[in-house]
This record gives C-alpha cells, structure tokens and sequence, in this order.
C-alpha cells in the first residue's frame, strides 16, 4: 500500500509499505477514504515531539471502510466508520471512568518508559504519532489496521459525506471538550487562542453551549472571518494589545473562562516567545508557551483555563503566582474522544453543527508532502487539508 511516513523534520513522503493484517482479535482493516492533516501533525513535521522514527507512518484523523475483521470485531465488513485518534482497550480504570485517552493497555509495555520519565506516568495511545504513545501506524495512507475496534470507531449512518462526519475522529470532540472543559454558563464571556481547527470547533462549541460573548484571538484574517461567521468577536494580535481590549470587552473583569487551542508553537513578538522559539530549534521538549501565557494573565479571578493545545515537553515562566493568587482553575488533556462522539453525530445529523465549512483543499494522497507544506506555510489560507487516497493525483 502507499502510505504517508516521516523521515526527518520538515521531511514527509509517500512510501510504498506492506499492507496490514490482524494481529489480535478485536483488530480491523479499514480501506482509508478520508484522512486529514492535523495541527498537532506540524508539530511532528517540525520535529518538536520527540519520539518519531524514520519511516513511521502518520496521521490519527481519519474514517473508511471496513474490509476486514478479527473473531473479537463488533464491526462488520463494508461498514464506514470513523476511528477515534486515541486507542482505548474499554476495560482499564481509566476507560471505564471515561478518560479515554488515559488508556493504561494500549501503550506497549517496551515503549512506557521514555513518557514515564517524561511525564510520571505512561501516557495513552494514539494513531500516527510519537512512540510515546505507543508507535502505532496511522491512517495518512490506502489502509490502516485498528486495534479494539469493539471500542473506537462509530458507525456512520448510510447518506451522510465523508466531509461531514470525518473530524469527529479528533479535532470537533477537542473543540467540544475544550469548551467543556471551559465550564461555560449562560451569560459567560468566553476567550479562545487560536482560530485554527480547533479553535474554530472551541468557538462553534461554546456557542452552542450558551456563551454570551465569544472572543477569538489570531493574526491570519480568513481564520478569524470564519470565527466570526459562528458570532465571534475578534482580535488580530499583531494590531491589538491582546490583553487591554479583553479587559475593555469585559468591562474591567477578563473572561469568564480562556481557551488555550494555540499549544506548543504558540506565535508572538515579545521577547520571551522569541527565546522559547530559540529553545526548541535547539532541543525538542522546549515549548512555547506565549499564548498559554498571555491567557492565564487576561483571565478573570476565580476564572476557568481550559487548555486543548498539544504540549509535550517543559515552558519556561510558568505565571503560577497568577494561577495561585486569581484562584484560576485549569483543565486540560487529550481528548476522550469515544465519550462525545455519538453525542456529536447526532448534533451533525440536526444540523447545530456545522463540519464542512472548516476543509479549504482536498488532495490525492500522493500529494500528501505537498499538503503538509503547505498547511504549514500558508495558514491563512490552508484551513484544512483533507488526503483522499482515492483521489486521481
């Protein structure tokens, strides 16, 4: 099969790799139709997650068709169905309480180590990614195998698009759970950085959930007119002091709750972002961390934090004294997928959510290289890249 794989930063290629095969009972192979490139995959096309090898093949957003099962599948052939990006056994503490992305059996054994001593613990499990979590082949290629199939992926009823159903594999669930996370109430005002893809999810999101003001935060302009076609307000940081028109917007206070969806490669002119910047060309695990900065600092006191952007290592001037001293609190994680997926489906099926608006270009897998580099380059304009390994090239 061709299929998506890294080989260094800034290096991604179509190879030619073996199909896969079950290897354990509640395995399936799913024929890929649709799979999207992820802002969490830059950081990987960057090189500031650690853990990648050579020829690994990426991607964790993706749905298809299933074409074959093993005796323990409750899926069936010729069903289409999305794949959660995290791999979750449904069995262990975690899964049980729903804190899919916690998983404690899917991460093998030989690869634990590196994310204890990183993080404490061993983390989940997820497609397409660092060896942290667990090395599995993702779905930026023609197949892709699924381990627990009797517990990721959602069927998806006959009638509905690929393009209308295929981000419940990841960023509309952490757009939802960011927002979730925000612990939003009627009449709150609500402050989002970034209008990426999960950022504009978080924006939509929080809407729905009876935000009175949503303020987003960015500097591409198409980004932020597609915040404000969901009633956001907006600010261009590269025009506004970010922090002056929150407290103006807010009538002195500062949002309600704050929504960090930037992450790692946070943009910014001050000179603490550009000695972050320097850090992690230097060593991967040195994040940047202005946006999360800048967010903890505009909140109100005795606000929320809700943090969905990927970190993966360690930030410098951490502002703890205004975490402690405004008795901020703060959610974050990987998203539990599995926990809000039918939840959402049925929210897309009456039309109070709205998935297509988001995809700016769709290509053919053999241009996969192409859509990365440009998804990275020109953000303005590349919003969402959709890979059809269908597709003529």
């Amino acid at each position: 099969m061709r299929a998506l794989t890294w080989h260094g930063n800034n290096d991604v290629r179509v190879d030619t790799h073996p199909d896969p095969e079950i290897m354990n009972p509640k395995d399936a192979i799913l024929k890929v139709t649709s799979t999207a490139i992820c802002g969490s995959d830059l950081h990987l096309y960057d090189g500031v997650i650690p853990g990648l090898k050579s020829g690994d093949i990426l991607g964790h957003e993706f749905m298809g068709e299933v074409v074959e099962t093993g005796p323990k599948s409750t899926l069936r052939k010729g069903q289409r169905v999305v794949v959660p990006f995290t791999i979750s056994c449904g069995q262990c503490f975690f899964c049980q309480n729903q804190l899919f992305s916690a998983c404690d059996n899917t991460n093998p054994v030989e690869k634990q180590d590196a994310s204890e001593k990183l993080y404490g613990h061993a983390m989940g499990s997820a497609f397409g990614y660092s060896h942290l979590t667990g090395g599995y082949a993702g779905g930026q290629a023609e197949y892709v195998r699924v381990p627990f199939s009797d517990v990721g992926p959602i069927v998806i009823p006959d009638g509905m698009d690929d393009d209308e159903v295929l981000f419940l594999s990841d960023i509309l669930p952490t757009g939802w759970m960011a927002a979730e996370n925000a612990q939003i109430e009627p009449g709150d005002t609500v402050a989002v950085w970034g209008a990426g893809p999960v950022g504009l999810f978080a924006v939509q999101c929080a809407m729905i959930m009876g935000a009175e003001q949503v303020i987003c935060i960015d500097h591409y302009p198409r980004r932020l007119e597609l915040a404000q076609k969901f009633g956001a307000k907006i600010i261009n940081f590269e025009e506004t002091h970010v922090r002056e028109a929150l407290m103006e917007m807010t009538g002195g206070l500062g949002p309600d709750a704050v929504i960090d969806a930037v992450g790692m490669e946070a943009h910014g002119f001050v000179v603490d972002n550009v000695l972050d910047l320097v850090k992690q060309k230097i060593a991967p695990g040195a994040d940047r961390g202005h946006a999360l900065r800048q967010a903890l600092l505009a909140c109100r006191k005795g606000g929320r934090v809700s943090v969905p952007g990927v970190y993966g290592g360690m930030l410098d001037k951490w502002p703890l004294g205004a975490m402690m001293e405004k008795g901020l609190q703060i959610r974050g994680g990987q998203t539990h997928v599995q926990k809000y997926t039918q939840d959402l489906l049925r929210r897309i099926q009456e039309g109070q959510i709205d998935t297509t608006f988001l995809i700016s270009h769709r290509l053919p897998l053999e241009k996969a290289a192409e859509g990365y580099k440009n998804f990275h380059d020109q953000q303005n304009e590349w919003t969402k890249v959709v890979l059809k390994p269908g597709m003529a090239s």
